[in-house]
């Protein structure tokens, strides 16, 4: 039995978000009651200072006991905003938010106030949602260097993994994730591009979903790459994920988030399963593990067949790198412009401004991939258009597109257990390429814990057809019922410190 570090907010850490809807309803709690527990629990173990320090919340939001009171006076009102009524949220900090800073980890944003409400911030709110805070990532969601360590922002520090402090909380969406595990909310916003949801939803034990490309907006959110940037849920189950996921896509109250929520609670649509044997993490143990899980799927039931979809080449690897590269100076350079004078205006400058500010923002790794991006020019050239041509050519059609034409999704495991935080060398993940084939198409794809390797959380990841969410929720709500049978439910962090000697 794992001793919470702050018991007093043990039982409020890990309530489902459908189960604190309900006692909302119920009158058996408050909203104020909920920020305040939420907010104590952060003071006492993520903020520095405090005896564990997570850094997984990069800011509190000053008006988050006001917005609670609000939501409280318009429930005794009878007027329920919508399906989040009352429930706190935690969003990262490369999205704006009226209040909260919305640098993106750097400190060249730091005074540079947000002046509106992104798209996806103003659809929680609609729905009746209390933005308490942002989470750290890593900076620039982990595109400046190639020798980066993933949780580290020059704003926020290093986000520690609740599971084990001397191992990373993965990245991009570092803190998004290492909150939701730690129970300092009960579901966060990240953001990904390729890998920076599913990794940290599989390092840190939770569920982590990023949707179809250009289904949830990025309308106010700091961007990598209009073609792969997607910001989607983490949370600590299927139910609560989709929840969260409707209302960022938007989905009114008849939408087709209707339809995420029922296939959350599992209905009986037949279902083929297609298991990447291809994309292996190269750990023994999480890779045995995922052999072994399917096994219990098959067990279980499920219509279980090998794909032989292809595994990336070097080509569409380094396809990718390019065409995020050209799209980074394009996108953030016209994004800088947006948040006011003070500051840099252009990647140039970003760059420009990091070496003047090297012992802060350079202190452990350098910004070699902004100077590639700055070298190789936008979107307006031959190389890019090349890359990128040949890059959705793999994804979709040699990879992605025949495998699901013959399967409902397709399942492979997403990264080993989260390795140590090495300053010096940067981090070495060892992660199947699930990511790449859907971060290039664009396709959805989602991760849910599916056990441990050496007490650390493993995830298992799943992928369906583009704008097919419905499909995607199922499938991973029925793993997770199977997997709910063999323990692998309500998981809380060990809280472990690092080891000495």
């Amino acid at each position: 039995m794992h001793h919470d570090p702050h018991l007093p907010t043990a039982d409020l850490a890990y309530t489902a978000a459908a189960d604190l809807l309900q006692q909302l309803a119920d009158g058996t709690t408050t909203s104020e009651a909920l920020v305040e527990g939420f907010l104590s629990r952060i003071a006492a173990i993520d903020a520095p200072g405090t005896h564990i320090e997570l850094r997984s919340v990069l800011a509190v939001a000053a008006d988050a006991l006001d917005q609670a009171r609000q939501r409280d006076q318009q429930r005794s009102a009878g007027q329920i905003v919508g399906p989040l009524h009352g429930v706190p949220v935690l969003i990262k900090d490369n999205v704006e938010a009226l209040g909260l800073p919305g640098t993106a980890g750097s400190t060249s944003l730091l005074d540079r106030p947000v002046a509106q409400d992104a798209e996806l911030v103003t659809h929680l709110r609609a729905a009746g949602a209390i933005i308490i805070g942002a989470t750290n990532l890593s900076e620039w969601a982990n595109i400046r260097s190639s020798q980066s360590s993933s949780g580290w922002s020059a704003v926020g520090g290093l986000t520690v993994n609740p599971w084990a402090f001397d191992r990373t909380a993965g990245g991009s969406s570092s803190g998004s994730g290492a909150a939701v595990a730690a129970g300092l909310a009960p579901f966060a916003v990240g953001t990904e591009t390729d890998g920076s949801i599913i990794c940290p939803a599989s390092v840190n034990g939770v569920v982590g979903i990023k949707p179809t490309v250009g289904s949830v907006s990025r309308s106010g959110v700091v961007p990598i790459s209009g073609s792969q940037d997607s910001p989607g849920p983490l949370a600590r189950n299927v139910a609560d994920a989709a929840l969260l996921l409707q209302v960022l896509q938007g989905a009114g109250p008849d939408g087709f988030g209707e339809a995420l929520i029922a296939a959350a609670n599992v209905n009986d649509t037949p279902m083929t399963f297609g298991v990447l044997r291809g994309y292996r993490t190269g750990q023994p143990a999480t890779d045995a593990l995922f052999d072994a899980v399917v096994d219990t799927l098959a067990q279980a039931g499920f219509d279980i067949h090998d794909s032989n979809a292809p595994t990336p080449t070097k080509e569409a690897g380094d396809d990718e790198l390019t065409v995020l590269l050209h799209e980074l100076v394009d996108d953030l350079s016209a994004y800088l412009k947006t948040r006011g004078p003070n500051g840099p205006q252009s990647l140039a400058e970003v760059i420009a401004y990091e070496d003047a500010h090297a012992d802060v923002e350079l202190r452990w790794f350098g910004h070699d991939l902004f100077e590639m991006a700055v070298a190789g020019g936008g979107r307006d050239t031959d190389i890019y258009r090349d890359a990128r041509a040949r890059n959705v050519t793999w994804a979709v059609d040699v990879c992605l597109a025949p495998a699901l034409k013959q399967h409902s999704v397709l399942i492979a495991p997403a990264y080993a257990p989260a390795w140590k935080t090495d300053f010096t060398n940067g981090g070495h993940a060892l992660a199947s390429p699930v990511t790449h084939p859907a971060a290039v198409a664009g396709y959805p794809i989602g991760c849910i814990p599916m056990g441990f390797v050496n007490g650390l959380p493993v995830g298992l990841a799943i992928i369906a057809d583009a704008n097919d969410e419905v499909t995607l929720v199922q499938a991973m709500a029925r793993i997770e019922q199977v997997l709910a049978a063999t323990g692998i439910k309500d998981l809380r962090p060990s809280f472990t410190p690092p080891s000495r000697g």
